[in-house]
């Protein structure tokens, strides 16, 4: 009986090869340390609510399948928790045990077997942890449905909403260890075979909690000021990008802004704005961090968020020119015509595509055709291009 990696590899598809991608950076490779990009386009983490105790699953091999067998460059691995109290619902991927090793390994084997990079986004949902699935309400999960009510965590006792948790404020011991789970997580990470690394400092996690003054209220060394705020956060990915192999990028996922204001170029001196991400950025580039992923919003529910596509480019830019540092754009990117715009006017370096993805996984495969990119599709599915 064949192993399942040899069963794999008679998908083994030669995909991602364009015969005219020089007309098109959408569609060119870049290299960043060990790792070439065989295009820019990447498929961000997505949350699927589909795990039971944090473990991988058929579901995941199928999913996240979809997506390579399809040619994208690399794929994030949706948030996946260093704890069990870290995951937003019980559903949630988890990296707490070495047992969970293997059955991520599986779904890794079978991205790499397509020519894409396996990433994962390691992830703590602090004070927006134990809420239920996407499909199932907005509501805060009790204890027998496997929820941990009291066990939610946060730089304060602020809560994000009336309907979230009351979170503990965690004490300097308690970070410290939380701190280590970050650590040997993305040790285990790199066991399972992940080639990129990014640590989820966005949307009102825990990370991101620390940063913005409207979630950090404490008045030790990890908050107050931008220096205190910053200060966690950066222990905890200097501390990861310590473990993790130097010839292996590492990503960080941040808000630009809290979105306070619809203009997310304006200041929030209460809050968390661009000016600061900004600094944050060029503290993170210090410590060997390679890119920085641009989303924005999360931390509060109030935040003004904007109708239009691209929202949150404007950011990526800022952040890429005034910190110097590789970025990687998302939000609305759905028009391929847009997301070769945002290349050639230098405003990132890599684009992600995540929901454009859910409602069809040869978004990249359309949007070659569209840019009059002649790519090479998997052998199973080169047929498809005919029905055009």
């Amino acid at each position: 009986m064949p192993s399942a990696a040899i069963q794999t590899q008679a998908f083994n598809p030669q995909v991602g090869k364009a015969s005219n991608a020089e007309k098109s950076l959408l569609f060119s490779p870049v290299t960043n340390k060990s790792v070439t990009y065989k295009n820019r386009i990447v498929v961000p983490p997505m949350c699927m609510y589909s795990c039971t105790d944090g473990f991988f699953n058929d579901f995941h091999l199928a999913h996240y399948a979809s997506f390579a067998f399809k040619g994208v460059a690399a794929i994030i691995i949706e948030a996946t928790a260093v704890e069990p109290r870290g995951r937003i619902s019980p559903h949630d991927a988890g990296l707490w045990s070495d047992e969970h090793i293997a059955p991520l390994k599986r779904v890794v084997d079978l991205i790499k077997s397509q020519g894409t990079i396996p990433a994962i986004q390691l992830a703590h949902a602090g004070r927006k942890a134990n809420m239920s699935s996407l499909w199932n309400g907005y509501k805060l999960v009790p204890e027998s449905e496997g929820g941990w009510p009291n066990d939610i965590v946060g730089p304060s006792d602020v809560p994000f909403d009336e309907l979230h948790g009351k979170p503990h404020a965690l004490t300097i011991p308690e970070l410290e260890a939380i701190k280590q789970k970050w650590v040997d997580a993305a040790i285990r990470a790199d066991k399972a075979g992940i080639e990129v690394l990014e640590v989820h400092n966005a949307h009102g996690y825990l990370l991101q909690s620390f940063l913005s003054g409207h979630s950090n209220k404490r008045t030790d060394i990890y908050g107050g000021s931008l220096e205190n705020r910053m200060r966690y956060p950066l222990e905890v990915i200097e501390a990861v990008r310590k473990v993790w192999p130097e010839h292996k990028p590492l990503w960080v996922r941040i808000s630009g802004t809290d979105f306070k204001y619809v203009d997310s170029m304006k200041r929030d001196e209460e809050g968390w704005d661009i000016y600061q991400s900004i600094e944050y950025a060029k503290a993170l580039k210090e410590i060997g961090v390679d890119v920085i992923d641009v989303s924005g919003g999360g931390n509060r529910t109030d935040a003004a968020y904007p109708t239009e596509k691209l929202y949150q480019i404007e950011m990526s830019n800022a952040i890429k020119h005034q910190a110097n540092i590789a970025t990687a754009a998302v939000g609305r990117i759905i028009d391929p015509k847009d997301a070769e715009t945002v290349l050639k006017e230098d405003k990132a370096d890599y684009i992600l595509v995540g929901r454009a993805h859910l409602n069809d996984s040869s978004w990249l495969n359309h949007a070659a055709r569209e840019l009059g990119v002649s790519t090479v599709w998997a052998n199973q599915y080169e047929r498809g291009q005919r029905a055009f």
